[in-house]
Order: structure tokens, then sequence, then C-alpha cells
């Protein structure tokens, strides 16, 4: 059975639509001390197509707007991971938390 929708929930959609979230790869790559396969893994892209990010010249690939919401996405996760409420990482990625690394961000309850 489907809901309608609270105004308050249609204003939270209005402003999901506006947001453009996005970081770029050279941005994320200068942040954090990953490889280039583990902003592939991140962006569920090959290696090959993130090195053609950094190229220069003909080889250049430019990322989609995904890739970018994907890097800018991992980046709060990296930035607010230890102070994240563990319920809300369970409701993020309930498919991990039989294996979810401990961090002092609370417990369930």
């Amino acid at each position: 059975m489907t809901r309608s929708l609270t105004d308050r929930e249609l204003e939270l959609i209005q402003l999901y639509t506006q947001c453009r979230l996005g970081l770029s790869p050279r941005a994320f790559y200068s942040k954090w001390s990953v490889s280039y396969e583990v902003i592939a893994a991140i962006c569920s892209r090959s290696p090959v197509t993130v090195r053609r990010w950094f190229k220069q010249g003909p080889e250049y690939r430019s990322p989609q707007a995904s890739d970018l919401w994907h890097l800018a996405l991992m980046d709060f996760l990296l930035e607010h991971f230890e102070t994240m409420p563990t319920d809300l990482l369970q409701l993020l990625c309930p498919d991990l938390s039989s294996s979810e690394p401990e961090h002092p961000g609370g417990t369930s309850t």
C-alpha cells in the first residue's frame, strides 16, 4: 500500500532535486590517500576509466555526474564516519551490518 507524501516530505524532495552534490576525482584524490583502484571501486568504474579522468589531451575522459556524486558522498561519509550513529550506518548499508567496522559513533539500541 502506498501513502501520500506530507508537505514536509515534498519540501525535502524539492531540496534534494536542487542539490548538486559533487566532488571531482582530483579533489578527492588530493584530499584522501587513495589509489585510482579505490576511486574506481567507489564509483563502480574500471581503473582504466579512472586513469583517463586524470589524463590530459585526447585520452582525457570526463567523469559523469554520478561519479562526482559518489565521490562527494564518500567524502561526506569519511568526514563524518566517527560521529555517525551506528543505526544510521546500518540504514545506509544494511548488508554490511554484520561486517561493519567498529567506531565511536554510537551503538545500536
